[in-house]
């Protein structure tokens, strides 16, 4: 039997070294069964980029206002345990084409940036707190961490 793969989303990421976070004992749970099964856990530069970007954001603008230093020890705890889904000129270019063939505008834009990385990488689920922003993809899916026993 195939190990599955997963892309873990960044709000998965940002509330899984945030211990006190309401959603952190489901994503713990999650995460550590796919780690038992063995899976093919991954992340990409976006992920970064987005945790860092929620990490050291003032707590009055809905962030959780950490210092440079900070959010660089806890992006290297998962940068440690993950793989990392390399960007390619052919990456990009499958994201251009998608932006057009899904009709994509706004913040719908890095939803699809990681999309294209699945594609591009042969990554066909992601564990997300937000499942509904996944829908229109048909070659992937979105799985909430409460799910994960059932995908």
């Amino acid at each position: 039997m195939p190990v599955p793969s997963y892309l873990i989303d960044s709000n998965i990421l940002v509330r899984w070294l945030q211990p006190r976070d309401a959603d952190f004992p489901v994503i713990e749970a999650s995460l550590l069964y796919l780690i038992e099964q063995q899976a093919d856990l991954c992340y990409t530069s976006q992920n970064v980029a987005e945790f860092w970007n929620a990490c050291t954001r003032p707590i009055d603008r809905n962030g959780f206002g950490l210092t440079p230093e900070e959010a660089n020890r806890r992006a290297s705890l998962f940068e440690t345990r993950l793989r990392l889904l390399p960007d390619s000129p052919t990456l990009h270019w499958k994201w251009r084409r998608m932006l057009l063939d899904y009709r994509i505008s706004g913040i719908q834009v890095h939803d699809t940036r990681l999309v294209a990385a699945m594609l591009v990488h042969g990554v066909r689920r992601i564990l997300t707190l937000n499942a509904k922003d996944f829908l229109r993809f048909d070659q992937v899916q979105a799985v909430h961490p409460k799910d994960v026993r059932k995908s």
